[in-house]
């Protein structure tokens, strides 16, 4: 969801402001998704890099976080959305780790949609926990080297549970993968527009769906 910055500071306003505008769409985004039958969404929130911003605007975009949590629980619990998070909690505050997992809970029996929200998530810091993670398992004599695929993999990732994305899409004209789902998205589809995601609307989502439904899929094979 790249370009909420920018999008502030090209109307002279400070960039949170674009960022609590880039909140509200996603709020539009995720109400779209089910009719236009979208039942996985992944959003990319907050990287292992986004750090490096300013203390002010990390703050910030932690604020909004908690916020949306907090405002959307109930219409998210009402509307059938599933929440759930992927990414490193250690470095995040207690209190938005509490809410995460509280939402989290509330809504796990939800089906309409599956919203997975990453923070504090990069895919090559995701693999470095997995790995880790097997080594351990492979240390205490509870795992096999032998024994490990791209299954096991797959299973010591945070998206476990999740299926892989079939379409990836990056606003604001922005035309790099950014660390993002890297093992997850090796046979996805992507997507690059030039919408700043403010102005990124359930109608361009549509349009984008209805051109990449039409590509042929074939995961290394050839065509029949």
């Amino acid at each position: 969801m790249d370009g909420n910055g920018r999008w502030a500071v090209n109307r002279g306003w400070p960039r949170l402001v674009g960022h609590r505008r880039g909140a509200e769409r996603v709020k539009e985004i995720v109400r779209a998704c089910p009719d236009l039958g979208v039942r996985w969404l992944t959003i990319y929130a907050f990287s292992t890099e986004n750090w490096k911003r300013s203390t002010e605007e990390v703050l910030g975009l932690m604020g909004i976080f908690a916020r949306y949590i907090q405002r959307e629980a109930d219409r998210l619990s009402a509307e059938g959305v599933r929440m759930r998070f992927i990414g490193d909690r250690s470095r995040l505050d207690p209190k938005l780790q509490a809410l995460m997992a509280g939402i989290e809970a509330r809504t796990l029996a939800n089906t309409r949609l599956n919203l997975t929200v990453a923070i504090n998530y990069g895919g090559r810091d995701e693999l470095v926990r997995a790995a880790r993670a097997l080594a351990e398992k492979v240390a205490a004599g509870s795992l096999d080297p032998a024994a490990i695929t791209q299954e096991t993999m797959a299973q010591a990732l945070d998206t476990a549970d999740l299926p892989d994305p079939d379409l990836v899409i990056r606003t604001s004209g922005e035309t790099r993968v950014s660390n993002y789902l890297l093992w997850q998205a090796a046979y996805a589809e992507y997507e690059f527009t030039e919408t700043l995601w403010p102005d990124f609307t359930p109608e361009e989502l549509a349009a984008i769906l209805q051109r990449v439904a039409v590509r042929e899929r074939r995961f290394g094979a050839v065509s029949a």
